[in-house]
């Protein structure tokens, strides 16, 4: 979404200027995308206001608007500041790794708090704001959910290719239930870390290709 004297899909320059502007601070910059994103955790969406979030980056209303022009737009932004560090976590090298031990790696990158410890409430927050925020729900499915998901089915496929999984498994199911472990673990009060290894423990004698 362009941003006040903006036009649709111009994005700032490199050097953090707009066009005909003056550089922008990006120590400011920086507050208020952490001060923005410690509130969604903590109050959510809704509850947030653009007075906490100035107060607490220790900046002024008018830093704020010549940056972003409602909270919507400055709250895009700061999903986006985490989506833009979490990218390199989506690849890896197979080469080197047992087949099994390339899957385990793959589910352990799917734990929604692998980057961000806060993401598991930050998603119930943006989930309770379906019906009045639709959007934010549909960010973080294509920027959040999307990419580890599709990370374990290309390690599938890969691992097909290698002759080490089976051919007919159906890998959106096995990915999407591997994803939904983090979220049952996380209900149920039990502890994560131990997800991939016994999660693998599970699938692989069902998936794995039998000589």
């Amino acid at each position: 979404m362009a941003r006040a004297g903006e036009k649709p899909g111009e994005r700032p320059k490199a050097d953090g200027s707009h066009p005909g502007g003056r550089p922008r601070d990006a120590a400011l910059d920086e507050a208020i995308i952490r001060a923005t994103r410690a509130r969604l955790v903590s109050d959510g969406y809704a509850r947030m206001t653009i007075g906490d979030i100035v107060a607490d980056a220790n900046v002024t209303r008018p830093t704020l608007y010549r940056r972003w022009s409602n909270k919507f737009e400055l709250v895009i932004d700061a999903l986006d500041y985490g989506f833009r560090k979490q990218r390199d976590m989506y690849a890896f090298d197979l080469g080197a790794m047992e087949p099994r031990e390339a899957l385990t790696e793959a589910v352990r990158r799917l734990d929604p708090a692998y980057f961000n410890p806060d993401a598991m409430v930050l998603m119930g927050n943006f989930a309770g704001e379906m019906r009045r925020t639709p959007e934010l729900l549909e960010i973080l499915r294509r920027h959040a959910v999307e990419p580890r998901v599709a990370l374990v089915e290309d390690v599938l496929v890969q691992l097909q290719e290698r002759g080490a999984v089976q051919e007919g498994i159906d890998r959106h199911t096995v990915a999407t239930l591997c994803f939904g472990s983090y979220f049952a673990a996380f209900y149920r009060g039990d502890d994560k870390d131990g997800i991939p290894d016994a999660v693998v423990d599970v699938l692989w004698p069902a998936i794995a290709h039998q000589p």
